[in-house]
């Protein structure tokens, strides 16, 4: 079992050098839903957050993963199972690069005095070499003030795409290893000069972002980055720039939305499937308390069964540096979906969410609310789900309606009992 654990290890640390998201124990929950979406784009295994968690000894848990969960961290690393990798990182029983390894003394033998005495030059020139490299250290890794490190952020506009500067002085660190993360994915992550003072990342898509400052994969400063619109904008996933619709294009009658032939038209296949489009109003919600709302809204997926086989909705709501994702999809489809309460990820694949499943070629009322810390959810007014939130979600700072496919939202409403009301009627 020690060996066992010895290799879990080296998966952990060949999986961290892939990924190159910095320091492991920085990591929070949203780098690992990350790295369990990732897993499961890539072997089609899905493992919670929790069991993540575990592994990298987030959490304390004594028993050791079992075979499924050791299968998917090998093939995410493009082994076919954990005995492929184990069989490559064991050398007669041993696992190689796991732990130090200490070679067998060498044999004691009598030397001449000439041997011994280039022996004992040697040292001693070894001796200085090392003072050397110490003295250089310890100024190099002298204490930095805090107050030395600077990071903000500027907007060029107000509208989308949006051109954010930041201007960042790290030059205290001497390090050749810094980097900017747009938000909490850390695939928007580019290195800077460790002696610059400004850089430039664009931001296609609207949102609350919280940008990152990292050196020497240590986060060292935060700021934030809030990009709005004016109004509902609609967007059409696309890699690498999304697709802006126009304010006619997602209007129609009785409903905001989309139909199939704009997003053939617009993405060129008629078939959907991972194919999203977003409606978002982001702005401040002024007298909406993110301890104490309900959120309401109507709303269907358009697709034939042809063009998207679940035909998923979403409805968002962004807080400053949280949301809450809730998922409504084809009965057939709950295994694929999961529910953001605002602190937690909660998998289709380890909780039966079946009461998420539904009719979605009919209109669905779409309720949420949050009080006393709880989080409940109901469909067509009954509830099917509740949870507790850790932690606040902060200020509500956006709404947001996603369609794998053509979709369309006929009312929302947003309100704080006995305070602000938000509510349209499309």
């Amino acid at each position: 079992m020690e060996k066992e654990k010895q290799l879990l290890l080296l998966c952990r640390q060949l999986i961290e050098q892939m990924l190159n998201w910095g320091d492991s124990s920085v990591w929070g929950n949203d780098d690992f839903e990350q790295l369990s979406q990732q897993i499961f784009d890539k072997t089609r295994v899905q493992l919670s957050v929790s069991t993540l968690k575990r592994i990298w000894g987030k959490v304390r848990y004594e028993s050791f993963p079992n075979a499924a969960t050791l299968n998917a961290l090998a093939c995410f690393l493009d082994y076919t199972s954990w005995r492929d990798f184990r069989q490559h990182h064991q050398v007669n029983g041993v696992v190689e690069h796991a732990v130090e390894i200490i070679g067998p003394e060498a044999p004691q033998t009598t030397t001449s005095p000439q041997p011994r005495l280039r022996y004992v030059w040697f040292g001693s020139a070894l001796l200085l070499v090392l003072g050397a490299l110490f003295f250089m250290s310890s100024k190099r890794n002298k204490p930095v003030d805090p107050a030395s490190i600077k990071f903000s952020s500027k907007k060029v506009s107000d509208d989308l795409p949006n051109s954010v500067i930041f201007n960042y002085d790290v030059s205290a660190f001497h390090s050749d290893s810094v980097f900017i993360q747009q938000s909490w994915d850390p695939n928007r992550r580019e290195q800077v000069p460790g002696d610059g003072k400004q850089f430039t990342s664009i931001y296609y898509e609207p949102g609350y972002f919280i940008a990152k400052l990292i050196v020497d994969k240590h986060v060292k400063k935060e700021t934030s980055v809030f990009i709005k619109t004016k109004g509902w904008k609609g967007i059409l996933d696309h890699e690498p720039v999304p697709v802006y619709l126009s304010a006619e294009e997602i209007k129609g009658k009785g409903f905001m939305g989309v139909d199939a032939k704009l997003i053939q038209q617009k993405s060129g296949t008629p078939v959907f499937n991972n194919t999203w489009v977003k409606f978002a109003n982001i702005r401040e919600f002024p007298g909406i308390n993110a301890d104490n709302f309900t959120m309401d809204c109507t709303l269907r997926n358009t697709s034939t069964p042809g063009q998207s086989a679940c035909a998923r909705a979403d409805l968002t709501i962004l807080g400053n540096g949280t949301a809450i994702v809730i998922p409504i999809v084809n009965t057939g489809c709950i295994s694929d979906i999961g529910i953001l309460t605002g602190t937690d990820w909660v998998s289709g694949k380890d909780h039966d969410l079946s009461a998420f499943g539904t009719d979605m070629s009919q209109f669905q009322n779409l309720r949420c609310s949050v009080k006393d810390h709880f989080l409940r959810i109901y469909l067509n007014n009954k509830q099917i789900f509740e949870y507790k939130q850790a932690q606040t979600m902060g200020r509500i700072v956006g709404i947001r309606f996603e369609f794998e496919g053509p979709g369309e939202v006929k009312q929302y409403k947003l309100e704080t009992p006995g305070g602000s009301v938000y509510e349209e009627q499309f």
